[in-house]
């Protein structure tokens, strides 16, 4: 079967530039939306992934959901600590960070509508468990005092949480005096200070969470098999990135449910455009189908010149979405994390997964729109298609 060359279909959409504008203008805003649901969910995922370590373990209280409801007592907490898998620093002390996670509403600046906001007590080691986090305003807090630093997000959209200026929770004043950044990690959402200070103020007398470092993280599975089974203990241990991938699941999955549900029904409309157009372009060129066929062209390479021509709209439409939607990656949104009912800020972000996703939705919708019409230029006879001239 002769093939039609592909430059004949490029040649076509390039003839009707109006219509294919118009065609491509309209998948191109159905692969926008749809990429831009993925570059959010994405970016949510990519934000609580990054705030976990992968040698690192996060211990909570057996059936606590996030650190906020879980609750570990002293003994608990030193039984962890004391385990032979937890990694030792220079000192010869267990790397482990004993802390107290709360919430607290704070206005925002633009707004002045308070938003709860997470505050973490860290213990001594905390900021060693946290590697991708550095002061780039003032400095870390003191240990014993109550002086706080508060992560770049916090202080770009929280009244009050500038350098030298002061938060007043758990009954006292709280003093800004440094600003950090997490690396896009969670942690840009939250305000640290020192774990002590913080359990005297809210009077807790359990910490929330106990994050420690492996020495092997290949001993995380016997450490957790110990620790879950210990008669004295009801924790639960995970490795602490599959924790904050836990806790992006319930947005994640509204975020992809919603935004795929109005991709799928703007789809439709464009599909229809696209199937407008090509049927148009067979009923503008029966006399030309014809002649292909009169010149030897079987119908399969009339079916395949059509469909490719459908695709290549496609494509047009999927280059002119993806590179609209590329120019999200410079917003950075927040909205209340489902699960832990805090602030959360992150970025969309176009990962390759994205990219080729919504290339395949792009060709996909090219293929429905183009199928029909397509067949029906290759079921036309050559006798009626040369009288149509």
């Amino acid at each position: 079967m002769k093939a039609i060359p592909l430059a004949y279909s490029v040649r076509n959409l390039w003839t009707r530039r109006l219509t294919t504008a118009l065609t491509a203008g309209g998948m191109a805003l159905v692969v926008f939306v749809f990429a831009a649901v993925l570059m959010l969910d994405a970016g949510l995922r990519s934000a609580l992934v990054a705030t976990g370590q992968p040698d690192s373990i996060l211990v909570t209280r057996r059936a606590a959901g996030t650190e906020i409801q879980s609750g570990i007592e002293r003994s608990q907490a030193a039984i962890v600590e004391t385990s032979p898998e937890i990694a030792t620093g220079p000192d010869g002390a267990p790397v482990v960070s004993k802390e107290t996670v709360v919430l607290i509403a704070q206005p925002k600046r633009d707004t002045g509508v308070a938003t709860n906001i997470t505050v973490r007590g860290l213990g001594e080691t905390g900021p060693l468990l946290r590697p991708q986090v550095r002061i780039v305003e003032g400095r870390m807090f003191r240990r014993g005092t109550t002086e706080i630093v508060v992560g770049t997000s916090i202080a770009e959209r929280f009244e009050r949480t500038g350098i030298g200026e002061r938060l007043r929770f758990g009954g006292r004043e709280w003093t800004v005096v440094g600003v950090f950044d997490g690396a896009g990690s969670g942690f840009d959402s939250e305000v640290w200070g020192d774990g002590d200070q913080m359990m005297q103020a809210f009077r807790r007398n359990a910490f929330s969470t106990v994050v420690a470092r492996l020495a092997d993280p290949a001993s995380f599975d016997a450490l957790k098999a110990r620790l879950e089974s210990d008669p004295r203990l009801t924790l639960d241990v995970k490795r602490e990135r599959r924790f904050y991938e836990e806790q992006s699941e319930v947005l994640s999955n509204f975020i992809r449910i919603l935004g795929l549900t109005l991709s799928v029904i703007f789809s439709v409309g464009a599909m229809i455009g696209a199937m407008i157009t090509m049927y148009a372009a067979v009923a503008n060129r029966t006399a030309e189908i014809g002649a292909l066929r009169a010149l030897g062209f079987r119908r399969g390479a009339i079916l395949v010149a059509f469909l490719a021509e459908a695709l290549a709209l496609a494509f047009v439409g999927w280059a002119v979405g993806i590179a609209a939607a590329s120019a999200m990656t410079l917003v950075r949104i927040s909205t209340m994390n489902w699960q832990s009912f805090a602030e959360l800020a992150f970025s969309f972000r176009l990962t390759p997964e994205v990219v080729g996703q919504s290339f395949v939705f792009a060709l996909a919708m090219g293929l429905a729109g183009g199928v029909l019409p397509a067949l029906r230029a290759a079921r036309l006879k050559i006798v009626d298609a040369l009288r149509a001239a």
